[in-house]
């Protein structure tokens, strides 16, 4: 006899054997059910965070590190509403999560229940709001309905983005019969899929034929799905056999090595917070080749002009914003594979050519001399003590542009950065979920997240998180007192009249210290005093803090910032698409 079992224990049992073994949320009476399943299922850890947002942020980061599909939980009413700005995040980044959203009882839709969100007589319709998150949104309408609906929505994930299943209280409380599989019927109720999820299209000897017949340098661009794909080593070896040189995206500054830590053919990062050399670089090339990444505008600004002149092609699961001629694929380790063995050997291109040597380059922001530490100066304190194997997650806003232009990626390190949405509190949930999934893998490396103040001030409190946890996690805290890349626009385009974004000033690491005991938190305000700071704070088991005092009146290394003609490359003149609305 087949033993029945409520459907929360299905879920839990199914996802524990698909290899994933966390899921991030916050408790609530429309989904404790699960969490009492996760209670008895020795294979999967349920993670309460402090903040839904933070919880579908740690899903986030959990899927970025490498560790498959993230999964977040999240109860009825304000509590799943909490979870729409990181499921954006997720959708607009294409990573893959699954959100188990918990609704009152089936048994009161419409009528007037505690958080209703069934869409019926007037509720708000939870299936219409996460249906624009998400690339898959069904409402589970009976318990046998969860044998097909939980599949679909980990197949519909993987193709790149988060999949919501709404979950009915006495839904999730129901009984069902793994036997009852084969009686399901094909009518599938309140369902929701994105068109054009996972299709696969292009024929890759197109590809492979065009950098054949490359007749001088070559240049990759390399996106965030090669660090997803672990595609590094593959990605490397294309290169080498195609002689080119190597940029990459803000988010995924750590898949094609640095100059003295690994590739030295790496160019630096693309777009309004990279490096002007690689548009130069670029406008040089026979050919330019976009793997694994789509190409936003915050990752192509100076390069339109480029693209639109050079030969560009591309490979990865998503097109690309620019046209090019593009080859799916949802594998890019096998794909650069076969790309590398079908060009290497006598098929190697022969007229592709090793390119001029070019030094890397960096925007110039002006001096600034007022008080606290200069973001430069404190990323290169940064780049003196970081390890091997140290995951960097960053944070929206001046100090997130700092480093990303200025702070190398760690050797077997993975370099996070948010700019789907660009939410700010973002690496505080993503830097958590990362740490997870180092922990659960055995690696312990340690996980750095970088912010400004104003995200601590939205989302900081999951430090406690980390602390309840004991994760190895340190938080480097800028404090400028302000939304400083706010003030920045006030200053350059509002001349400079008024401010609504500076705060009171503060004094994180004591107050951090004196909130959570045993947190080890520290305050610098003098540059010399960095490197002992630093390495205090990072010379521990678990996690801690270090806040540095820097000022909101300096200007970041953001191309649309500046106006100097030797800083910037001619066509990223002052254009607010390519501005962060908020800092």
């Amino acid at each position: 006899m087949v033993k029945a079992h409520r459907v929360v224990d299905h879920i839990v049992g199914y996802l524990a054997a698909h290899g994933i073994s966390h899921i991030f949320g916050v408790d609530g009476a429309n989904i404790e059910d699960l969490y009492d399943a996760a209670y008895f299922c020795d294979d999967i850890t349920a993670v309460l965070a402090k903040h839904e947002f933070s919880a579908a942020t740690m899903a986030d980061g959990y899927s970025r590190s490498g560790a498959g599909i993230g999964v977040v939980a999240a109860t009825s009413g304000g509590g799943c509403l909490n979870t729409v700005p990181g499921l954006g995040e997720s959708l607009a980044s294409r990573v893959p999560v699954l959100a188990l959203i918990g609704q009152a009882p089936m048994t009161l839709d419409g009528r007037g229940a505690f958080q209703d969100t069934s869409g019926d007589n007037g509720s708000l319709d939870a299936h219409a709001l996460f249906s624009a998150v998400s690339v898959y949104c069904r409402r589970v309408l009976k318990p046998e309905d969860i044998l097909t609906a939980l599949p679909e929505a980990l197949a519909a994930a993987r193709t790149g983005g988060p999949a919501v299943l709404l979950l009915p209280k006495d839904v999730q409380q129901a009984e069902v019969h793994a036997a009852a599989a084969g009686s399901v019927n094909g009518r599938v109720n309140g369902t929701v899929r994105r068109a054009g999820a996972g299709v696969g299209f292009g024929d890759p000897q197109v590809l492979e034929r065009a950098l054949r017949r490359a007749d001088g340098p070559i240049t990759i661009i390399a996106g965030e799905q090669v660090a997803r794909d672990d595609a590094r080593a593959e990605l490397e070896r294309l290169r080498a056999t195609l002689r080119a040189r190597v940029a990459t995206v803000p988010d995924a500054k750590d898949v094609a090595g640095t100059p003295g830590l690994g590739s030295s053919s790496a160019l630096g990062v693309t777009g309004v917070m990279g490096h002007p050399g690689v548009p130069v670089v670029a406008g040089q090339s026979a050919l330019c080749l976009l793997v694994g990444t789509r190409m936003t505008v915050t990752a192509r600004a100076g390069l339109d002009g480029v693209l639109g002149t050079v030969a560009t092609y591309s490979i990865g699961a998503q097109v690309p914003y620019p046209s090019c001629t593009h080859v799916h694929s949802g594998d890019l380790r096998e794909s650069l594979t076969q790309l590398a063995r079908a060009l290497s050997g006598p098929g190697r291109p022969p007229r592709v050519r090793v390119p001029d040597h070019l030094p890397r380059t960096q925007l110039r922001p002006p001096d600034h001399h007022g008080p606290g530490i200069r973001y430069r100066d404190a990323m290169s304190a940064l780049d003196a003590v970081l390890t091997d194997g140290t995951d960097i997650v960053v944070d929206a806003g001046n100090v997130g542009a700092s480093a990303i232009h200025y702070l190398p990626a760690r050797r077997d390190g993975r370099f996070m950065v948010a700019l789907g949405m660009g939410g700010m509190g973002y690496s505080f949930g993503a830097g958590i979920g990362m740490a997870f999934h180092r922990a659960a893998s055995g690696s312990g490396r340690r996980t750095v997240v970088i912010a400004g103040d104003g995200s601590f001030f939205m989302h900081g409190m999951e430090i406690h998180t980390a602390l309840q946890y004991r994760l190895p996690i340190t938080f480097v805290l800028f404090d400028n007192h302000a939304h400083a890349m706010c003030v920045t626009r006030e200053q350059l385009f509002y001349e400079d009249r008024y401010s609504y974004n500076r705060f009171g000033p503060s004094r994180l690491g004591a107050g951090l210290a004196a909130m959570f005991p045993g947190l080890p938190a520290y305050d610098v305000a003098d540059v010399r005093q960095l490197p002992r700071a630093l390495g205090m704070a990072l010379d521990n088991d678990g996690p801690s803090v270090l806040s540095i005092e820097c000022s909101a009146d300096e200007i970041p290394p953001f191309a649309a910032f500046l106006t100097t003609t030797d800083s910037v490359p001619s066509d990223t003149e002052e254009n607010r698409s390519h501005v962060t609305a908020r800092a």
